[in-house]
């Protein structure tokens, strides 16, 4: 289907501009949420008498993304999640709480503003972007973490999935150790047996 397009679209085009795009991706996305219109001589006429509105809202728009994305530059939001001792959650932070936690926090951003391909499903600190108008785009961290204390440790700079947080043993040893059983199957690595058995105990 070909459209025009009322506002800059990321790898497809300009405002003004037609371009070809899928059947339901127009359908679905494009024209629901006044993005483009069909193109036919009819909506290119009304696209040319409204050009001049159109180019002033979306400069109005841009401004008010700009002054969001002062607000939210260089933040960090914390998202405490139950999780393994490796870091794995047990469920995953998707866009729509990315999009929860922003706006517990006073933001108001849509779930399709939120660049994130895949859940998040270990914990850290992720750099999440935001596309809050076609030309602005923000970067935010998300620290996920199994507490607030833990989420305090990883913004100082700690990883909480190493071997010494998780055994209390330094990662050169873990590894050395970790050779040293691949080479010999009685070999016994005592700092470990020492911190399965605390951990029992």
């Amino acid at each position: 289907m070909d459209v025009i397009l009322l506002e800059r679209v990321a790898k497809l085009g300009q405002m003004g501009e037609t371009v070809k795009v899928r059947d339901g991706f127009a359908r679905n996305f494009l024209l629901p949420q006044g993005k483009a219109l069909r193109a036919n001589e009819a909506n290119k006429a009304r696209f040319e008498s409204q050009r001049a509105e159109l180019e002033a809202r979306n400069l109005e728009r841009k401004s008010e993304a700009e002054s969001v994305a002062e607000k939210l530059d260089g933040k960090s939001f914390i998202v405490v999640r139950s999780a393994g001792e490796t870091g794995q959650l047990y469920g995953s932070v998707a866009a729509r709480d990315v999009v929860a936690v922003l706006s517990d926090e006073g933001f108001n951003i849509g779930r399709n503003q939120v660049d994130l391909n895949h859940p998040i499903k270990t914990i850290g600190i992720h750099s999440i972007s935001l596309a809050l108008h076609p030309d602005v785009i923000v970067s935010v961290d998300f620290n996920v973490a199994r507490s607030a204390d833990e989420a305090e440790r990883q913004a100082k700079g700690e990883d909480l999935t190493s071997a010494d947080a998780i055994y209390g043993i330094d990662e050169e040893e873990a590894a050395a150790a970790a050779e040293a059983a691949a080479h010999d199957p009685d070999f016994e690595d005592d700092d470990a047996e020492n911190a399965e058995g605390e951990e029992q105990a």
